[in-house]
């Protein structure tokens, strides 16, 4: 007969049977939950973001953007941060606070956009969804049959995109919440060429032009037959509908008002759109008045320039000359190209002595592409596609030769390539150990920031600025930054005109007319923007002086760089944060 176990033993595996077994997850388990669940939730709420990330799964398609996908994400994302207020950030390492502060910066900026209905207006005279649908698979490797299936798919999802584009267009007619006639006619006319005859001529067709040799010639021609199709029956009719619109119904509401605090919400929108590229809570008056005082100093280096240059005239007299003078203009696209490329190689072989870490990804120099030439910037950068086919890339615009003097290039190329924004972002992207989100993360005031603390930089270098007139040029670009804050700041909330804004960014820069006149409508059509890059080049610089007089003999530039850069970008408040613990840790050693 068994011998029968002690009584204790018995009730307690009983008990034991009946409780649930529950283990409190550590503050680390529930972060990491969270990180993950997001970035998850991210790469299939943003395709496009996901294909650039390496991640291919959601490559057949475009983002949703109607009025239940913002309920759904708006329900998502306020439970995200409740999940992170949750967690006991005491019981988190430093690293981990770092991500639990930005992620949560991120979805209250995001939950706030959302509330406020922003994608009733998706474009702007520099981004528009119709252009993100047409570069969506740029720089992407498309080198299986499955690739090419997809890429189809997507461009078949383009009517039920740009559909519910259109659709929040009209709310936002029907709100009072568009933008000035000014942008709408310089806009529509580039998404008005988009409608082509012949599917073959539309940007989406290049992919099907050059297929890689392992895709056997019998599928090549099936795929860009049924390319082609996709292109003639979903996108040109796509972009159809959406120059229909712009030149018809939005042309109609479009406003002759050119403030955004002028429409219904927009006083709240500005200030939204100022936390968002400032990363800071600020007023437009103070930002304004800030603006007004980095004006009177530029000006002052830069008449102060023109005397030790030995010019015989007055700053109107100068900037004439070299908007006039044909020396300070290529002839051809390729010899803009050629120059700013000569350039970028003399910064790069300059980086050792500045930067500890070097990103491994390459870059280029790119003309901005035909289509949207006309109405664009004179240069950005386009960061690469992880897994992708092509580095980074700087877009110089090549239109209009005339208005691209060489004498901006070298602080055009500090600022779009290297130290700037490639520098900056490929080291973000090559990031180890921190979570995915962070390494596609972007914010205005730290990139442009950090892009506008490189021309500056740039005078610290051997053979950049060779020439008064290219020195001129750094200094008409950094008071061309800082007349920002005054016009942006005017014109949305201060009660500017248009030909206020003008003249005051011909009046206290060498920039070209068809320049000044593209940088004022971009302005007036993305409000905000453009007061990152001042605002976050001055928190630079001012974090800069503070480690230089605190540390002294040990202050070294190559490590404070590696420190700025070390973790991705960040909210100008969370930057102080760790710089001040650079500086802590430095003193020390």
């Amino acid at each position: 007969m068994a011998s029968r176990p002690p009584q204790f033993l018995t009730t307690f595996a009983f008990l034991w049977l009946l409780t649930p077994l529950v283990w409190a997850a550590t503050a680390t388990e529930q972060l990491q939950s969270v990180i993950d669940d997001h970035w998850q939730y991210s790469l299939k709420e943003d395709p496009i973001m996901a294909g650039r990330m390496g991640v291919p799964d959601y490559n057949d398609r475009l983002p949703g953007v109607s009025r239940e996908d913002h309920a759904r994400r708006l329900k998502a994302e306020k439970a995200f941060l409740a999940r992170l207020k949750q967690i006991d950030a005491g019981q988190l390492s430093e690293a981990e606070r770092v991500n639990q502060e930005l992620l949560t910066w991120v979805l209250r900026n995001s939950t706030e956009g959302n509330q406020l209905f922003v994608d009733r207006i998706p474009f702007n005279t520099f981004y528009s969804f119709w252009a993100a649908a047409l570069e969506a698979n740029d720089g992407l490797a498309m080198t299986k049959v499955q690739d090419y299936e997809d890429y189809i798919a997507r461009i078949k999802d383009f009517g039920r995109y740009f559909d519910e584009n259109i659709a929040n267009m009209r709310q936002g007619i029907k709100d009072g919440f568009v933008q000035p006639k000014i942008v709408v006619e310089g806009v529509a006319p580039t998404v008005r060429a988009q409608v082509k005859e012949d599917p073959k001529q539309s940007k989406l067709y290049e992919p099907f032009e050059n297929m890689p040799a392992s895709i056997s010639v019998k599928e090549q021609q099936r795929l860009r037959a049924r390319g082609e199709r996709a292109i003639k029956a979903s996108a040109i009719p796509a972009f159809a509908r959406v120059a229909d619109l712009l030149e018809g119904d939005y042309m109609k509401a479009a406003t002759d008002s050119i403030a955004i605090e002028e429409l219904p919400g927009g006083k709240d929108y500005y200030r939204h759109a100022i936390k968002t590229y400032v990363t800071l809570d600020m007023d437009p008056a103070e930002i304004h008045k800030i603006g007004l005082g980095e004006v009177k100093r530029i000006r002052a280096e830069m008449d102060q320039l023109i005397k030790d240059s030995g010019f015989k005239g007055n700053f109107e007299e100068f900037t004439e000359f070299l908007r006039t003078d044909p020396q300070f203009y290529a002839k051809t696209p390729k010899d803009l190209l050629k120059e700013a490329s000569y350039i970028a190689k003399k910064i790069d072989y300059q980086l050792p002595e500045f930067f500890g870490r070097l990103p491994r990804m390459p870059y280029g120099v790119v003309p901005v592409p035909d289509e949207i030439a006309p109405n664009y910037t004179t240069a950005s950068y386009n960061n690469a596609a992880i897994g992708g086919t092509r580095g980074g890339a700087y877009w110089l615009n090549t239109y209009a030769l005339d208005q691209r003097p060489l004498y901006e290039l070298p602080a055009l190329s500090l600022h779009e390539g290297v130290p700037g924004h490639h520098l900056q972002n490929a080291l973000s992207q090559e990031l180890e150990n921190v979570p995915d989100f962070r390494r596609n993360l972007y914010l205005s005031a730290f990139g442009e920031g950090w892009g506008l603390y490189s021309e500056r930089l740039g005078k610290e270098m051997d053979d950049i600025y060779t020439t008064p007139y290219e020195h001129f040029g750094r200094l008409s670009y950094e008071m061309w930054r800082a007349a920002r804050l005054v016009i942006d700041t005017g014109i949305h909330s201060q009660g500017w005109n248009r030909q206020q804004a003008l003249d005051f960014l011909s009046d206290n820069t060498s920039l070209s007319d068809a320049n000044v006149r593209a940088e004022v409508d971009r302005y007036i059509s993305w409000p905000g923007q453009a007061l990152s890059y001042k605002m976050g080049e001055i928190k630079i610089r001012e974090l800069r002086e503070k480690a230089e007089k605190e540390l002294g003999d040990k202050f070294d530039l190559r490590k404070f760089h590696d420190a700025v850069l070390a973790n991705g970008a960040l909210p100008m408040e969370m930057l102080e944060a760790q710089l001040e613990r650079f500086v802590a840790e430095a003193r020390n050693q």
